[in-house]
């Protein structure tokens, strides 16, 4: 018997994966929906890119209902999403805020509409927000138009009537800076001291799905890490 559920969004990105690997050692079911299978999932919905926002729902929905069979799961995270410069004058900046769009909203409202279905009473959803959407971003317009949005997206989903089962919690995590091996590779001389660890994230996750430590519902939560120390600031 598994401890419990997860469905990973994103489950073969650098942080998806991770959070696949720390949630089966904990021996809980674990579901990534990503353009690729993980090989350590339990189940993998493959999503391609050439479908629709409508169309990438239906193959989500209908992929985990067939395998979860009525069963709910604890947890919807979502982690998938990417980064794209520019400013309204670059060349590349509709092209680039579509990309955005596509990358970190689609994915986080459709994984709120399988929260919605498969979530249990009491469970929890995180998105991807990021920290710099706070504020102006105009070296990166569309990426922070994107995220922007999955914050208000969260925000929706923590109030009365957001279609959740009752009692769930909505969270985003809002990273400055992930310690992934494409980070590293593109900026080898940086400080990698202000870096957040995946593995950091991945334990955060695992205790929120279990209803330990979880903040205030609706939070924002930014992952300042400063000497190697990650803390957790709410907004």
């Amino acid at each position: 018997m598994s401890e419990g559920r997860v469905l990973i969004y994103g489950g073969r990105g650098a942080l998806g994966a991770t959070c696949v690997s720390y949630f089966k050692n904990k021996q809980w079911w674990v579901g990534s929906i990503d353009l690729k299978e993980n090989e350590q999932a339990d189940l993998n919905v493959i999503v391609k890119p050439d479908l629709d926002w409508l169309e990438q729902e239906k193959v989500v929905l209908k992929g985990i209902g067939e395998s979860l069979n009525e069963k709910k799961v604890d947890a919807v995270i979502c982690v998938a999403g990417g980064w794209a410069g520019g400013n309204a004058a670059s060349a590349d900046f509709l092209k680039n805020a579509d990309m955005m769009w596509k990358q970190s909203v689609w994915s986080s409202t459709i994984a709120a509409s399988v929260g919605a279905k498969y979530l249990k009473e009491g469970g929890l959803i995180t998105l991807p927000g990021a920290n710099p959407a706070l504020q102006g971003t105009p070296g990166m317009i569309g990426y922070g138009m994107a995220k922007a949005a999955v914050h208000q997206l969260t925000k929706s989903l923590a109030v009365e009537k957001s279609g959740l089962p009752n009692g769930c919690n909505a969270f985003a995590i809002l990273p400055v800076t992930l310690d992934t091996p494409m980070n590293r590779k593109w900026m080898p001389k940086a400080d990698t001291s202000t870096w957040t660890p995946l593995e950091f994230i991945a334990d955060l996750f695992y205790r929120w799905s279990k209803n330990e430590d979880r903040p205030k519902n609706g939070s924002l939560v930014s992952l300042i890490t400063k000497d190697n120390t990650t803390s957790l600031v709410m907004d």
